[in-house]
């Protein structure tokens, strides 16, 4: 039980890495950012369904993508960007 919760805890982090790095690029509070925070919610539900987890892989779940979403806005914060007027 306790590696398939970490396996789907694991797939939550991962997947809410690039969600997070769109939420960042969204304007705060809009309908967009909603979207982007909300986005994994289906696929990680079906991995509990399909995997007959049991409840507490709930909040371990959302701690893992909660936690995917902070790398991803932490990385799109402090990325390198090219300057203006600098050739690629």
């Amino acid at each position: 039980m306790w590696l398939k919760i970490l396996a789907v805890s694991v797939v939550c982090l991962l997947v809410n890495i690039p969600m997070g790095v769109m939420r960042e690029r969204s304007r705060k509070f809009s309908l967009q950012w909603i979207l982007w925070i909300h986005a994994s919610i289906p696929l990680i539900i079906a991995l509990r369904i399909g995997l007959h987890l049991h409840w507490i892989a709930i909040p371990i779940n959302i701690a893992a993508a909660i936690v995917g979403q902070a790398i991803g806005g932490a990385s799109e914060k402090t990325g390198v960007r090219p300057q203006k007027g600098s050739d690629p």
